[in-house]
């Protein structure tokens, strides 16, 4: 029987992004494509930052679940165009960033010479809510999160950038 897009979906749901661990690299909405043809299973990526270190270990996490499964033929390819965005990630992982206390991405602002950013008033502290929060740094942990401070608790957070 020859497996749904839908199964291999359900499959690589359980790979977490392991600069995230609680987001599904599925629900980050990086997993682009899925195609399936006598066996083989090909799904094609797109990386959130082109230079994302995490790339290789998300790509052998997928084909080690795969494999787990019983997919012998697991072949992943990374696509760079279009360009990852955080208009891909589902409602659930924003939900889950706030959680784990990164606040989630904000509101962008398109057409900036740099491409889109974040407009940094609509950043909310993700322990509080109060919109009475300041950039610190453009870079956190990594390269796709920034660093907040908020006025109303006084907590340090991430912000995950917008794309």
């Amino acid at each position: 029987m020859t497996p749904t897009r839908e199964q291999i979906l359900e499959i690589v749901s359980q790979v977490m992004d392991p600069e995230v661990p609680v987001i599904s690299v599925v629900d980050l909405g990086i997993v682009r494509d899925v195609r399936i043809s006598e066996g083989d299973v090909e799904i094609d990526i797109t990386p959130t930052y082109s230079g994302c270190p995490a790339m290789q270990t998300i790509e052998g996490e997928i084909i080690e679940a795969l494999k787990q499964h019983g997919f012998e033929s697991v072949t992943i390819k990374t696509v760079f165009s279009p360009p990852w965005t955080t208009e891909w990630m589902s409602q659930e992982a924003r939900r889950k960033l706030k959680a784990y206390g990164i606040a989630p991405p904000g509101k962008r602002i398109d057409n900036e010479p740099f491409g889109p950013r974040a407009d940094l008033s609509s950043i909310a502290c993700p322990f509080c809510e109060s919109a009475d929060t300041r950039l610190t740094s453009e870079f956190g942990s990594t390269a796709c999160k920034s660093l907040h401070f908020c006025n109303g608790c006084q907590q340090p957070f991430e912000h995950f950038k917008c794309h």
